[in-house]
């Protein structure tokens, strides 16, 4: 079963402007990392208590297909990662409930001091809104550095991913098939997946937008939790972020 939330995928036009957008709300952001041959590139928020937000872009002048997909829905939060301690079991689990899944990936990115971090993926088709992946990484230590989840706004952790769905009940039904965790009534409409580490939330469209307005893609809505203060609300790229005092969503 997923253990927690692992990171959320923001997508924007302009990863340059993304990226100024977040860190103007107190976020401290990882340097600029290139995907794919040179055609994307990301930037991440790393959290102190583990989960992270990697802010995606295409590189100018290129083409990504995928993200491409993503930006004609709008931009915003468009991927949910999951973590797992065993993707060898994760792989099996998701065949049983009926997923056509390939192997495990194995991928790796550049890190610091020139040395590429490595993960295990899992990945079921994309649902017609995002993608949700399952997610191991082998090398935790070159990403959660000492300096990369210090952040001015005192964020620490990712606690609730909120999505907005036009049919709640098929979307809680795809994630929870991911997860291998039971959805449950959510309070404001639709469900909730709790987590061990984390929560996600799927609201009927109308609700969901209420809630977090500045919303383009499939998930709307971020809760961080805070060493320090809380209540703050910020809008940017796609995506409200709430920070919730003491880390409770």
């Amino acid at each position: 079963m997923a253990a927690g939330l692992d990171h959320i995928g923001i997508v924007g036009p302009d990863l340059d402007a993304l990226a100024g957008a977040v860190s103007a709300l107190g976020f401290h952001l990882t340097p600029h990392v290139a995907h794919a041959g040179g055609r994307t590139g990301n930037r991440c928020v790393m959290l102190r208590d583990g989960g992270y937000l990697e802010l995606m872009g295409i590189a100018p002048g290129q083409r990504s297909a995928t993200l491409e997909r993503f930006l004609a829905r709008g931009p915003g939060g468009h991927i949910l990662a999951l973590s797992v301690a065993d993707t060898a079991a994760a792989l099996a689990r998701l065949r049983r409930a009926g997923f056509a899944v390939e192997e495990v990936t194995a991928a790796d990115r550049d890190a610091a001091d020139g040395r590429r971090a490595r993960f295990s993926l899992v990945m079921p088709p994309d649902p017609p809104e995002g993608r949700a992946i399952l997610i191991r990484h082998e090398t935790p230590d070159l990403l959660w550095r000492p300096e990369t989840p210090l952040h001015p706004n005192g964020a620490v952790s990712l606690l609730e991913a909120v999505f907005a769905a036009d049919i709640p009940a098929a979307t809680a039904a795809f994630l929870s098939r991911v997860a291998g965790r039971p959805a449950e009534p959510d309070p404001a409409g639709g469900y909730r997946i709790p987590l061990v580490r984390g929560l996600i939330r799927i609201l009927p469209r109308a609700a969901a937008t209420v809630l977090y307005p500045a919303g383009g893609g499939p998930i709307v809505g971020l809760t961080l939790g805070t060493a320090t203060g809380g209540g703050e609300i910020f809008h940017a790229g796609g995506v409200t972020i709430r920070l919730a005092a003491g880390g409770e969503p």
